[in-house]
């Protein structure tokens, strides 16, 4: 019978772990200050977009060799890093050799298929030593802004191999003796663009090592060698009781989902589904994901690192949210998953880069699965897809320019939970980043946001609302060349729970300047149904002759034109899934539905229709004034209640 870590007296806890409890705490929350600290460090001193603007990066610390790299503490940013991290550590050290590592090296991998997450995420990983030994390794994971291949900053989903991807780089010494290696640095300076950017990007990393590095130090001197690794084992044991008892609260059973996303970059006549078969037992879960679809033909694939990292996103969020996440957490789950599915593909014709695009699915895929199981407790889906942008070009003075992730519709809405309405701008449920200032994007690239606004009546309706759809125009000033990824818009993302609704489809047009010219004009976009008629379609599900959002409609595929090229004064619009409700939407109270109405959430028509409300008033000309007729809401609920 395990004894649970609370039942320890004070004698068990110091055999076990090298020391007092309040000290293995003091250690634990220490590591957590650590690898914050490192973040707070490159956040501030970063010079590339992705690292500066979008938060594109993570912390971990790791135990040593002899404790199999146990990840005792991550930081509170890009939670689709997490997952992957510590077999990172593990795989990269075991194959350079850790006998082969002293004080001063740093060693870095960006292998999907060893480390998880696509070429431009660079692990740098920096071992720790006292008494002569390897206690630890402080590790960031930071996207790079670029890696070669044929994409400029690499995000698209229509690249075919890993040749055509970006510079692989296997585990390779980057510093020794804090001094670094000239044939590594030109080995990625050879192959990636914009090395003025990845330059002090580096820099700036190395230097956040070692900080992590000082602290540990600092934390060794004070508490000793012993309590440091025992509270690198406590650590992870929290997580990994705190999983288990989560899990043993679940109804034992067998819970299947299906979800997907709509096509890879060759053509639309495949739909990739991922299947997932739960067992849940006791305090521990499998998760089989045998007969998913096979690897794609291009670059939307995910690697098994990548799909380990949804299911614990998707655990924690939904049983286990309170406590840290460690490494332990996955202590008690089992994950079948066989080689060469979209989830796991394998080199060389399994490209990974929009990795998350495909594990997204499977987050949602268990929230599916589970929903039943969790009754009140279920959570709503989100807008399931990041619907990145990329696009590129070169301005009057031939200084090149890229935006990646800044453009398109990065961000919004989540799913309602028990405890309420959803929020509408966010990013997908897998990640933890920035939104983009518009300032900044502005002064630095030759494009202009024109508009971020909610759309009425897209949010999944419910006792409590999923978030709101997010609608997006960008204006670029100079001819470009895009690659656009909106991968889920056949189905809604949005996931109804406890009797909630789906949120609607979204959907990504280009208006090219000879449409209108909106400059010309001086004239916003207009977005009532008349203005799609002469857009060209990019992605969604539409009317074929109004080009509206129609989810009988036809389906318009994001790499019909693989790369889109633009004239100056083309404006590129992204519409968002909306979140997915909780609960029955007759139940929500009226005044809720109301102020909705007054915030432009929902229509009066909504109210009527999704809600059984009754409003009368006009939220333009009126907001204060509308007014809920009771009578006439108790006669429509009931009649939609009989429906």
């Amino acid at each position: 019978m395990t004894v649970s870590l609370k039942d320890l007296d004070d004698a068990q806890f110091a055999q076990r772990y090298g020391a007092d409890r309040f000290t293995a705490t003091v250690l634990s929350s220490r590591m957590r200050y650590i690898v914050q600290h490192m973040c707070t460090g490159l956040l501030n001193n970063a010079f590339s977009l992705i690292l500066r603007d979008w938060y594109d990066f993570a912390a971990t610390i790791s135990g040593p060799p002899e404790q199999n790299y146990p990840m005792s503490s991550v930081s509170n940013s890009l939670a689709m890093f997490l997952g992957t991290m510590s077999e990172a550590v593990r795989n990269t050290i075991e194959e350079y050799g850790p006998e082969n590592l002293r004080p001063g090296d740093v060693v870095i991998c960006n292998d999907p298929y060893r480390a998880g997450n696509h070429v431009n995420d660079i692990c740098f990983i920096r071992p720790v030593f006292a008494e002569g030994c390897i206690i630890s390794f402080v590790t960031l994971r930071a996207h790079q802004l670029d890696m070669g291949g044929v994409v400029p900053a690499g995000f698209s989903g229509t690249k075919r191999n890993v040749y055509e991807n970006g510079l692989v780089i296997a585990p390779t010494l980057l510093y020794r003796d804090d001094k670094p290696i000239k044939s590594a640095f030109n080995l990625i300076f050879d192959n990636a663009r914009y090395c003025a950017l990845l330059l002090p990007d580096i820099k700036t990393i190395y230097a956040n090592l070692l900080l992590g590095e000082q602290l540990i130090q600092e934390s060794v001197q004070r508490y000793g060698v012993e309590a440091y690794l025992g509270a690198i084992r406590y650590s992870t044991d929290v997580s990994a009781e705190a999983m288990s008892t989560a899990l043993a609260e679940l109804p034992d059973g067998v819970y299947e989902a299906e979800e997907g996303i709509d096509c890879d970059g060759v053509d639309d006549s495949v739909e990739y589904r991922i299947k997932v078969r739960i067992t849940k037992a006791g305090p521990r879960m499998e998760l089989d994901f045998s007969g998913t679809s096979p690897q794609a033909r291009t670059s939307i694939n995910a690697g098994i690192l990548d799909t380990k990292t949804a299911v614990g996103v998707a655990l924690k969020f939904l049983i286990d949210p309170a406590t840290p996440f460690t490494s332990g957490a996955y202590r008690d789950i089992d994950i079948v998953l066989p080689a060469g599915t979209f989830i796991s593909a394998t080199p060389p014709d399994g490209a990974v880069f929009l990795y998350w695009e495909s594990t997204g699915p499977v987050l949602l895929a268990v929230f599916r699965a589970l929903e039943k199981a969790l009754g009140r407790k279920a959570v709503g889906g989100d807008y399931g897809s990041l619907n990145i942008h990329n696009a590129n070009g070169v301005l009057d003075d031939g200084t090149p320019w890229v935006t990646t992730a800044q453009c398109g519709g990065e961000h919004g809405p989540w799913g309602a939970t028990e405890a309420g309405d959803a929020d509408s701008y966010s990013v997908v449920y897998q990640a933890n980043n920035l939104d983009p200032a518009t300032e900044a994007i502005e002064s630095e690239l030759p494009a202009v946001v024109l508009r971020k606004e909610y759309v009425p009546d897209s949010s999944g309706a419910g006792t409590n609302r999923g978030g709101a759809a997010v609608l997006k125009d960008t204006l670029y000033l100079t001819a470009a060349e895009h690659w656009s990824s909106p991968l889920h818009t056949k189905s809604p993302s949005g996931l109804g729970v406890y009797g909630g609704r789906s949120g609607a489809l979204g959907a990504t047009w280009l208006f090219p300047a000879e449409d209108r010219d909106v400059v010309r004009t001086r004239e916003l976009l207009p977005t009532s149904d008349d203005v799609y008629a002469g857009a060209t379609p990019v992605a969604g599900m539409l009317d074929p002759e109004t080009k509206c959002v129609d989810p009988a409609g036809e389906y318009f595929y994001f790499a019909s034109t693989p790369v889109w090229h633009t004239t100056p004064h083309a404006v590129f619009r992204y519409l968002t899934n909306g979140g997915g409700g909780w609960g029955n939407p007759l139940d929500r109270d009226p005044e809720r539905v109301k102020r909705d109405v007054r915030d432009e959430y929902v229509t009066v028509e909504g109210a009527y229709r999704d809600y059984g409300v009754v409003i009368t008033g006009d939220p333009r000309t009126d907001p204060e004034g509308l007014r809920v007729d009771e009578e006439a809401t108790r006669r429509r609920r009931a009649e939609l209640a009989a429906q």
